[in-house]
């Protein structure tokens, strides 16, 4: 075995700094509640130093990991410094805790190290070795072939034009099983258990993301969900009945679960299901439901039972099948005045889906439609939050996909733009940028393949939600650096970076918001 290197040895001191600090402060849910602004920075940390662990962890593997590990923990730290500086006391620690490993941080800092890990982006286009095995590598690159034949060449347009998501694309990535990469076999699907069960999706994902997040990259969220739901809440008969059909992506699905006022706070949701024989009627409004048009199968998440001060425990899940309508609205009736009616939400980028507001009224469905069926009442809220766990996974690797492709845009265009004389590339400022950026990139990734392989174990409630909150913040600040880098062109349209950017922002706000998963899951969790 080769001896660890020095770089490495720094990043592995520093994570055992940052370690201790969190650990220290870790606190329990009521003081969460009661200072919110320090369990914020401590959940946030905490992602970081979680990261950081993992990609110590991997750092050894060749491809320059090392040298990206120091980085990304020295950046962690210095973060924490920042986030401590003047609330020690409510950290319960000091400015000096890092002291014993400021030689680590000051080398994982240096100009001129992040000089090296820039020079080393810029010739490979890549931020360090995935560490997968041949399998999983034939797999990527199959989907990245396809992106970028088929997915590249039209995001623009969909994105400009708002337009739908074309057929064959749909098609496409039905014919590759794209839709049942999680679904057991058994049931239709690609998913036979064990440690890297997940890991497929997550590569997926990211390859998709890397053309464009609206058009491909979230196409596999939404069946994730709804498949995860049914798998483990499901009835036999139900099973059977549907995960075949999101397979194969004969049905396409989407989920509305948010409401107008009540986003995060799922517990308050208000839509309403009343019992009526064999048969239960659904009323209410839902909004961001993405895909809603296209989608056949529909997850709605609702009160079953009336008394309201029941709160999680009075929801349950329905699959709602509906027709498949293109286009910004549409709406479809019942013999007996039953409807549901659509209407596209206006949004600044993420475009290609359409995210929908859905007005549900009185419409009817079997009571072999509640997921579960009787035993499945009051277990919506439950089945949904495990469900959650999935699609944060998932929407880190988004995530990842998009700061990959910024991070490229980014490396291509300072190697082709010239200021002042000198390639843009050649400054110490840009490759500073191109190495952090690229630190950051690995690290998610890294995390990313871990956090898989816990929720493939029936755990990583905590990872998944941590590493969905870091990926996500993560992805906006890459593509914010990226556009930069582009000057005057980042802000135009015919650059992609441009495409990024909108996209990005919106990671940090749908399946679980930023400060929610901070506040509610991470913090308490990490006190706990």
């Amino acid at each position: 075995m080769n001896p660890e290197s020095q770089n490495l040895t720094r990043a592995r001191e520093i994570v055992g700094a940052l370690l201790s600090v969190v650990q220290k402060a870790a606190i329990g849910s009521s003081v969460a509640d009661d200072n919110q602004v320090v369990a914020y920075d401590l959940a946030s940390i905490s992602a970081g130093v979680a990261a950081a662990a993992e990609l110590v962890r991997h750092g050894d593997h060749g491809s320059g990991g090392d040298d990206l590990a120091l980085v990304f923990a020295a950046d962690v730290a210095a973060d924490l410094r920042g986030r401590i500086t003047g609330r020690e006391a409510l950290w319960g620690t000091d400015f000096h805790a890092l002291d014993d490993v400021e030689a680590a941080i000051a080398a994982g800092r240096d100009p001129a190290m992040l000089e090296q890990v820039a020079s080393r982006v810029a010739a490979t286009m890549e931020a360090g070795s995935r560490n997968i095995s041949e399998d999983l590598e034939l797999v990527r690159r199959t989907f990245r072939q396809f992106a970028e034949e088929r997915v590249t060449p039209i995001a623009e347009r969909v994105h400009r034009e708002d337009a739908d998501i074309p057929e064959h694309i749909v098609a496409g990535l039905s014919e590759m099983g794209c839709f049942g990469l999680s679904i057991p076999v058994e049931y239709g699907g690609f998913a036979e258990g064990g440690a890297d069960e997940l890991l497929t999706m997550v590569l997926v994902t990211e390859e998709l993301s890397r053309s464009s997040l609206g058009v491909a990259g979230s196409l596999i969220t939404r069946p994730e969900i709804i498949g995860t739901a049914i798998a483990r809440g499901g009835t036999e008969e139900q099973k059977r009945r549907w995960l075949p059909q999101i397979a194969t992506g004969a049905k396409l699905c989407g989920v509305a679960v948010t409401e107008p006022d009540h986003g995060s706070d799922v517990a308050g949701i208000r839509t309403n299901a009343a019992r009526d024989g064999d048969e239960w009627v659904l009323s209410g409004v839902k909004t961001w439901c993405t895909f809603a048009g296209r989608a056949n199968y529909l997850l709605v998440l609702a009160r079953t039972d009336p008394d309201r001060s029941s709160g999680h425990r009075g929801l349950s899940l329905f699959v709602v099948e509906k027709p498949s309508f293109d286009g910004h609205s549409w709406r479809v009736t019942q013999n007996g005045g039953g409807s549901i009616e659509g209407r596209a939400i206006s949004t600044l980028g993420y475009r290609g889906m359409h995210s929908f507001e859905v007005t549900i009224d009185r419409w009817r469905v079997s009571a072999q439609d509640l997921i579960g069926e009787d035993d499945g009442i009051g277990r919506g809220f439950y089945l949904q939050m495990q469900a959650f766990a999935n699609a944060r996974l998932q929407t880190a690797a988004r995530a990842v996909g998009v700061m990959q492709a910024a991070l490229e845009a980014a490396v291509d265009y300072t190697g082709q733009r010239s200021v002042f004389g000198r390639p843009l590339a050649e400054y110490q400022l840009t490759r500073a940028k191109i190495a952090r950026m690229a630190a950051f990139v690995a690290a998610c990734r890294t995390f990313a393949f871990s956090a898989a392989r816990a929720v493939a174990s029936n755990g990583g409630q905590l990872e998944a939600a941590q590493v969905k909150q870091l990926a996500c913040r993560a992805a906006e600040w890459v593509a914010r650096e990226a556009q930069q880098l582009h000057g005057g062109y980042g802000y135009a349209e015919e650059f992609a970076i441009s495409r990024l950017f909108v996209d990005a922002r919106v990671l940090s706000i749908f399946e679980g918001a930023d400060e929610v998963l901070a506040l509610k899951v991470i913090a308490r969790q990490i006190g706990a």
